[in-house]
């Protein structure tokens, strides 16, 4: 899986581009089909935001969470996914 952290108006640093991957593993997990993940980060005034757009073969999912600590908000971001990727592989499995 190719994951890509970037940041706005955030530096990036080591210590939270590994947070971000540890509490994403989570998300790997779950479903192991995932091609690619794109996490932003960002601050617009007092608010911390963090989004995410996960592209899985057939579709892609995308959450984002706010908080007043960055490292609170990639927890809530990683909580959305992981709901979003249990309710899709579900769905999967229904079908067939």
């Amino acid at each position: 899986m190719q994951m890509t952290i970037s940041g706005h108006h955030v530096d990036v640093t080591p210590a939270l581009k590994e947070y971000v991957q540890s509490k994403l593993a989570r998300v790997e997990r779950h479903f192991d089909h995932i091609t690619s993940m794109q996490v932003i980060l960002s601050i617009e005034k007092l608010a911390q935001k963090a989004e995410a757009t996960i592209r899985i073969a057939g579709a892609e999912l995308f959450a984002n969470a706010e908080s007043p600590d960055m490292y609170a908000a990639i927890d809530l971001l990683s909580d959305k996914l992981d709901r979003q990727i249990v309710r899709h592989k579900e769905k999967l499995k229904s079908h067939h």
